[in-house]
């Protein structure tokens, strides 16, 4: 190949490239960091009200707290996050952390589900439409609940203590530090003029989760565009009856997205086509639910607290070892018996309304224990 049409090839790559995507790319990312500097200014003065006010007292109360509050928000980064930055001013500590964001990924399957509804209402089958949506949260469901024993261990053994990273030690602090503490002391001194001392401060906060969905949101817009292409996908066939693939694919997705939520949300309109059958998302689904930690593990190194970054990795690994572990060893039983739960619960209304409410009743009875 001559070097006048490798140039070309790469002047038509460059092309392609959305000047327009890329800006809101740069442009989430700065808001990111920023959401994270506000959540971290702001948190102190709310760990009164997370300890007494909510009682949040042990990691099964923080578990069913990450799960309430990623149903609310309809998403599980920004409540993992926000885990984050309660740690970081002790309002739980490490074993409550973990527990709160494995809870928000128990809580942002919900998404999938409500996207499965609106397919159905749009016409489309209502078993094949909600049917992703179960999936992703049995899926979710047993792999997380092994995985919170793993996790325990690790952090009891502190075997990863060792790791921890911080932007701070890379480098980066003082440049953050630079860039955005005058802006952390403007909201800061914004928020003071008007209210007393707590509200500001929770005023902060409020400001920092905003921006933080906000940040999330714009870099869902700033991907390329998926367009469903039969030919594209009949291509990909064969190669999606194979697990290992369809696991590596669904990690793949979901790194680069940085959001399971788009990973995810992308197996309904799939299904509900007749490009994928169920089956074979499975793996999909167990490779995003460990990737989906990318930002999570970005926003640890940006509060620059190792034990932050202990908690996020530790989470990454425990689910990694117990998806390889059903992937390699126990995948057939393991497919058919998360297959037959989907077909029992989407074979009728009330066990569907069954399911919606054990779901809900499960993280509500979770902050009650004691």
């Amino acid at each position: 190949m001559s070097t006048t049409s490798v140039w070309t090839r790469r002047i038509k790559r460059l092309r392609r490239i959305n000047p327009r995507k890329v800006a809101i790319f740069v442009v989430s990312l700065f808001l990111f960091i920023l959401a994270i500097q506000l959540l971290k200014s702001g948190a102190k003065v709310l760990v009164p009200f997370i300890r007494e006010g909510l009682a949040v007292k042990n990691a099964w109360n923080a578990l069913g707290f990450g799960w309430l509050f990623a149903y609310v928000v309809l998403s599980g980064s920004p409540v993992a996050a926000t885990a984050l930055t309660f740690f970081d001013a002790g309002a739980i500590d490490r074993m409550g952390t973990f527990a709160m964001i494995a809870g928000s990924r128990f809580g942002a399957s919900f998404i999938v589900l409500g996207l499965g509804f609106v397919y159905a209402m749009r016409g489309h089958e209502r078993k094949v439409s909600v049917a992703m949506g179960l999936l992703s949260f049995l899926v979710t469901y047993t792999i997380y609940l092994p995985a919170l024993g793993v996790g325990y261990w690790l952090l009891q053994s502190g075997a990863l203590d060792w790791l921890h990273p911080t932007a701070a030690k890379s480098g980066l602090g003082s440049l953050m530090d630079v860039v955005f503490n005058p802006l952390v002391g403007g909201a800061n001194a914004t928020f003071a003029a008007f209210l007393p001392s707590t509200w500001a401060q929770m005023g902060v906060f409020g400001l920092g989760f905003s921006v933080l969905w906000y940040s999330l949101n714009l870099i869902d817009h700033s991907l390329p565009d998926m367009k469903l292409k039969e030919s594209a996908f009949g291509g990909m066939a064969r190669l999606l009856y194979r697990p290992v693939v369809t696991f590596a694919l669904g990690a793949g997705i979901t790194s680069l997205t940085m959001s399971v939520s788009v990973s995810l949300s992308l197996l309904v309109p799939l299904s509900a086509r007749g490009y994928i059958r169920r089956e074979n998302v499975i793996p999909y689904i167990m490779g995003a639910n460990i990737t989906t930690f990318v930002d999570t593990l970005v926003a640890s190194l940006v509060i620059s607290n190792p034990g932050a970054f202990v908690v996020v990795l530790v989470e990454m690994v425990s689910v990694a070892i117990v998806s390889l572990v059903i992937l390699l060893l126990a995948y057939r039983p393991y497919e058919r018996a998360v297959l037959r739960v989907v077909e029992v619960i989407g074979e009728s209304r009330r066990n569907l309304a069954v399911f919606l409410l054990v779901i809900v009743g499960i993280p509500v009875a979770l902050m009650f224990v004691r």
